[in-house]
This record gives structure tokens, sequence and C-alpha cells, in this order.
């Protein structure tokens, strides 16, 4: 009885996929399939029905939003037998695993996990401690190469071993020294916790041994996004008992510039032989004509599994495309839309997505919707966590935890300002660098040196808040500690001194801040870990918040975010901006056919967000740092069949026809991408005499003259703006008229 109630609605792959409970699974579920109602009904299945304990189940996600759903899902369906999943993120379940078993590296379980901005901090100190210039050397590239690194499993001496030159021998040096700095704070990156827990694994049989034991059954969501550390992760796990299921889809791997293999996903019924395959192909989302574009382009892709999707609903909008003026043009288009869908049709603001695929298009939008008083939200912004007094806050609360981390106290030892200016600073560094010993505890010695003896009081007043916080800790609640600390710090008292509305902003930002540790405090107070106090638990959770998490699906307001930022969320209307040349797909992306085709999954992606209404615009003309380019309109739509768009301007829509690839890019000249040439057709395949054509800089104008043919036909143009001009035919992206 209990299986008919959790197979009840599935369709029969979904059916399928939930009931096939042992060895190796792979489940390719494409766009709107339902992959979550799946992964949630094999979970209770193997529960309910098969009588697994909850506790020897494994199920890893990429967000901690996707992981609560689905926790909330298992717990609709079986109520209190869901208790004991392990289900949660990458990097949730890899902390819980180092906060156990860490030691065993010689490392200490009260480590801090470092954002963005902290390990940015320690890459310049690692560069300084080579007597290296942060403006001659980037930070951030360096950061990315041992993001990299890590990715692929790597530790400093592979990461030499493996080094192509000088160059990479030199930053496999640097990385060295970032990680020994990262040991001595006590904390772990973002890639880190990833790679020491496959280091702990692969050196300590026994602990792996251990976790094999616990976890026999284990669920991979999103697995097209699985980077190579994250790929032997899972291998480790799933080794011995091999019951293994990955849910994902290929077309939708868009990560390979944070280290995401689509290889993973693809060889996996090679990794395991014995596997078997499911598709979901049936989507409960779109529209057939939004599906059969999205198809279409994707399509071109060469290495994919096949799969095409399908709805069982019938009609449907064709896809509408608008081709701009210019890029005021195209958001006078884009806003005039949802204010009219608005008004005439009572749609609220929150059904409507604007989907683009820099951040830096979203300026010309957001006047407009400003223009228009429509209220809207920036996804994957700035996140509440990585607000600067948020930020501040917590750098006290982890120095309190961990007194070697070194970044917490550099954020905050002056702030708010106490006199202990960067000269003073600088001093304590290199004082604590001789000594071997961390900033707080090197900054007590430091005073008592003739040298820092001017500072000794202000010094001081810091050294006794650190003192008196730590007092707290012991006896006061995670909510009651943050705000003992706003007043003990003198943080509010500074801000209130500002009298500013962005210090009013600032203090409200504090309180909810509270009320956010108050709301923790309620909901875990009954499930502490014995290992780990409150505050630990807090920073944890705070330090793995990712941009979706913080994603409020709100029906009030127009929501603008990037494509990357789209994953995972849908809109009954969509419109798809600046679908041009070296716009989408991205200059970056157009060296190689890999990063062609991670653009196109990228636009299948964001095609495949829309419900009911997709809308793609482009336009001719787009102002970029400061100085206009003209546009051509992206190689996506060209591969969009003709009759399932209907175009509500004079557009210059590509026709299959007429783009046709280069076996190299050719040189961008003037910020226009000239890589495509033009099959213009004519007599013998060139172009005659009195043809009406139009160049991307030049305008409209008409061929005088032709000479030579094949790549090096030459062209005599009379063109209306510019006047006469000769053009070389496999390089002037020419259009016929």
């Amino acid at each position: 009885m209990l299986a008919e109630t959790i197979t009840e609605g599935l369709n029969p792959e979904q059916k399928r996929a939930v009931e096939t409970t042992e060895g190796p699974l792979l489940v390719l579920a494409g766009a709107g399939s339902g992959k979550t109602r799946v992964l949630t009904h094999r979970i209770a299945y193997l529960i309910g029905v098969c009588g697994i304990p909850a506790e020897s189940i494994l199920a890893v996600t990429f967000t901690n939003k996707a992981a609560g759903e689905m926790r909330e899902r298992v717990e609709k369906l079986l109520g209190p037998g869901a208790d004991g999943i392990a289900l949660g993120t990458f990097h949730s379940v890899c902390v819980r695993i180092l906060r156990r078993d860490i030691h065993h590296l010689q490392r200490d379980r009260g480590f801090v996990i470092y954002d963005d901005a902290d390990s940015l901090g320690v890459v310049k100190e690692t560069l300084r401690r080579h007597d290296m210039d942060p403006k001659v050397h980037d930070p951030r590239r360096l950061r990315w190469r041992f993001d990299q690194w890590k990715n692929q499993g790597l530790l400093p001496d592979q990461a030499r071993a493996d080094a192509a030159d000088i160059e990479e021998e030199q930053s496999a040096d640097l990385y060295a020294t970032y990680q020994k700095l990262l040991f001595d704070a006590n904390a772990l990156d973002f890639g880190d916790i990833l790679l020491q827990t496959v280091q702990l694994f692969e050196r300590f049989p026994r602990i792996l041994e251990y976790y094999q034991r616990r976890w026999q059954y284990v669920l991979v969501d999103e697995y097209q996004d699985t980077n190579r550390v994250q790929y032997q992760l899972v291998r480790q796990l799933a080794e011995g008992h091999r019951n293994i299921a990955v849910v994902g889809d290929p077309d939708q791997s868009i990560y390979a510039w944070r280290g995401a293999d689509v290889r993973n996903i693809l060889d996996f019924e090679e990794d395991y032989e014995d596997a078997r395959s499911i598709k979901l192909e049936r989507n409960y989302r779109s529209t057939q004509p939004i599906l059969s574009a999205a198809t279409a382009v994707v399509k071109n892709n060469l290495d994919r599994p096949d799969k095409t999707l399908f709805t069982d609903h019938d009609g449907g909008d064709p896809i509408r495309y608008y081709e701009a003026f210019d890029d005021r043009d195209e958001a006078a288009f884009v806003i005039g839309r949802i204010e009219r869908a608005h008004r005439e049709e009572d749609m609220p603001y929150g059904h409507a997505a604007i989907l683009y695929r820099t951040n830096a298009q979203s300026r010309s939008f957001e006047e407009r919707l400003l223009e228009y008083d429509i209220p809207y939200t920036i996804v994957g912004g700035q996140r509440f966590y990585e607000r600067a007094e948020v930020k501040d806050v917590l750098a006290y609360l982890r120095l309190v935890v961990n007194p070697a981390d070194n970044q917490a106290f550099l954020r905050i030892v002056n702030k708010p300002t106490r006199g202990i200016g960067k000269t003073t600073i600088e001093r304590v560094q290199v004082f604590a660098q001789r000594e071997g010993l961390p900033l707080v505890t090197a900054l007590g010695q430091y005073v008592d040196t003739p040298e820092g003896q001017r500072v000794r009081a202000k010094a001081g007043r810091f050294l006794s808040i650190m003192s008196d916080l730590a007092q707290a800790r012991e006896r006061q609640p995670i909510h009651e500690l943050i705000s003992h600390a706003l007043h003990a710090t003198g943080y509010l008292e500074a801000l209130a001194k500002e009298g500013t509305p962005e210090a009013e902003s600032r203090v409200d930002n504090l309180k909810e801040l509270v009320t956010s540790a108050e709301d923790f405090h309620v909901a875990n107070q009954d499930d502490l870990d014995p290992d780990r106090g409150e505050l630990e638990l807090y920073l944890d959770q705070v330090a793995l918040i990712s941009d979706l998490d913080s994603y409020e699906d709100r029906n009030d307001r127009v929501s603008l975010m990037t494509v990357h930022s789209a994953k995972g969320l849908e809109f009954p209307l969509v419109f798809l901006v600046g679908l041009e040349e070296r716009i989408f797909p991205h200059a970056s992306s157009m060296r190689d056919d890999g990063g062609i085709e991670e653009e196109r999954r990228l636009c299948y992606v964001a095609m495949t967000r829309a419900m009911r209404h997709l809308f793609i615009t482009s336009a001719n003309e787009r102002r970029r740092f400061g100085e206009h380019h003209y546009q051509s309109p992206s190689r996506f739509l060209a591969e969009v069949p003709e009759e399932l768009i209907e175009v509500l301007s004079e557009a210059r829509r590509p026709s299959r026809g007429q783009r046709v690839r280069q076996a190299e890019p050719a040189p961008v000249r003037d910020g226009y991408d000239y890589s495509y040439s033009q099959d213009m057709g004519g007599e013998e395949g060139g172009v005659a005499k009195g043809t009406r054509v139009r160049h991307p800089v030049f305008g409209l104008g008409e061929v005088l003259a032709v000479m030579g043919d094949g790549l090096n036909q030459k062209l005599k143009i009379k063109f209306e703006r510019a006047g006469v001009k000769t053009v070389m035919v496999r390089y002037a992206n020419l259009e016929l008229v």
C-alpha cells in the first residue's frame, strides 16, 4: 500500500527510476522533467518500502535551498521516518566529516571557513611573503588558479610536478605558501573542504570504510555540475556497495569556468559498466514551442546523449523575437511588455524575469524599471551575509572561535576606528611572522616592546573586547552574543554618530542579523552537535550559503539575473536579452568548439526557464566602454526553426544557410566579431554587382564591383553613410538585404 502511495502520480520513466534501487543508476533528466520528484520519492521508497534505515542514505546536491526542498518533500511522504537522512550540499556534508575526523590530517577540528574575500586576503599575503607586487601579479587570477588545482584534486607538490613552464612552477610555489598560511590560520577555503575530505579518505582507508558502511545508498543531484574532486569523492563513497544513483542533464552543464567537468556524467556508463540508464524527457514546465526551440539549439552540440523534451500540454505561443535599434530601445521594449502584461492581464511582476549573459547588461533595464516605478530584485547580487557591516560583526565572532584567524583580525582590529593604524598593523604582521604567532597574540606581545608602547592603550581596549566576547560566548545563546558584540565593540554607537541614511540602513541589517541568529537558535537548540557549540554551527551555516540560497521567490517584483544565476528557477514570462555575437555566445568562449558548446548549453538553460512566454531580444547597436559597437545577432537565433519564431520588428535574423563556421576564429577589430563569414550566394557562389548588402560597421550599401573568387574575393561597395569601401568577403560579415 505504501509503495502505491509513494509512486502515485509518477510517469512510467520516473516510476522506474524510483524502483531501481540496487546498483549504479544514471537518470538523464531534462529541464523541467521532475528530477527532484524522482530523488525525493526514491529516498522515500528506499526507506518506506525497502526498509533501508534513513541513516544509511546520503543525498548530495549543490545548494542548501535544493537540499531543504528535498528534505521537506521526503518528510511529507514519510513523516518522522525521514529523520536521520544525510541530506545536504557537497560542502556541508564534507564539513561534517572534517569536523569529526580532520585531526587525522594534523588539523584542528575548530577550523574556520574562509570566503572569497578572506582567501583573497591570504593570496595577497602570499605575494607579500614572496616579495611580489599585487599590482603586477593579479591576486584574483592567482586565486582562480589555486581553485582550479583544488577542483582537479591537486595539492601543491602535484601541481608543481605537472607544471608545464616556469610561470606554472612559480604559481605552484605560491600555492604551497598559500596552503601553509591557511594551515597556520586553522582555516579552509571552499576548495579545501572537498580536497581535504578526499585526502582524508585516501590516506586513512579505515575512515573511508566507516562512511561506506554508514551510507549504503548514495544519491547525487546535478551530477553534470561535479568537478574532478567531487567525482573522486562520490567514487570513494560508492566503492564496494556500488549503490550509486546520479541524476543530471549534460545539456545543462554550464559551470566549466569553475571546474565542472561534463565528462563525469557522459562517462558514467563507462565508469560503471553494469549501470542502468533512464531518460526523463517529459517536461512539466514549458510549452512545446519553447521546448522545441531549446532542443533545436542544443542539438547542434556534438558530444551529448540524444534526448528530446516533450510535453503533454497542447498549444503555446511562438518564441517572440525583437531586434532593437540599440540597448535603450531593447530595455524600453522589455519593460514596456512587462508593464503591459501587468496592466492588461493583471500579471504579478514576480512572474517576469530578465535573463542576460553578464551582469553589466542589467544597467539599462534597471534604469527603465526605475523610470516606470516597477519593483525589481537583482538575483545573485550582494548577499546579505556579504554586506560589510554583517561581515565585520561575524569577524569578531570568528576570532573568538579561532584566535589564529588572521583575516578576521585584519578586518576588525580597527573597526570601528580605535586608532590602530595601517603602520601599526604592518609592524604587528612583521613581528608575528618573525615570532611565528597569530596576529591577535602578536598584538598582545608587540605592545610590550619599546616600539609598541605608544599603541598599548588602544590595543588593550581591542584585546579587552575580545576577552569579554570570549567570556560571553560561554553563557549566551548566539543571538544574545551578537547583540552583546554590537554594543561591546562600539559598532552600533559608531553608526549612530554617522547619522546618515546609509548608516541607518546598516543598523537595520545588523538588527536583521540578530533576528537570523535567533531563528537559528530556535530551529537548532534541540539538535546541537556535542562536539561543536552553537556559535560554530551558526558560522558554518553562514559560510556555506550560496547565491541561490539567498533567492526569495517574491510575487511583487521583477527578477533580473544572469543565466548562470537562473539555473533551477522558472518563470511564466522570460526575456532572454542581448542575444548577439560576442555577448551570447560570449567573446571569451569563442576560442574553441568546447567554449561554444558550453555557451549553447547555457542558451538551452535560459530558454527552458520560461514556462509560457519566451521573448528573445538583440540590439543592432550597443554602447559599451563609452563607445558605440555595431552588433550581429547570435548564431543561436539561426538554430531555432523559423516556424517557431514570431518576429516583432524588422529583424535581420540570420538564416540557416547564411552562417558558416570557419576552421579558426578571425581577428577581432573595433570591438566587433568578424569570426563568421557569409555564404552570400549569387553567381557561381559569389556576389553579383548591384547586390544590396549590410555591413556591421558601415551599414547599408550596394556592390559596385566584384574582384577575385573563393576565400580571396573582394568587393567594392558604396555605403550610404561611409562612402566607397573595398572589403574581403571572408571577413566582412556582410548580410544580404
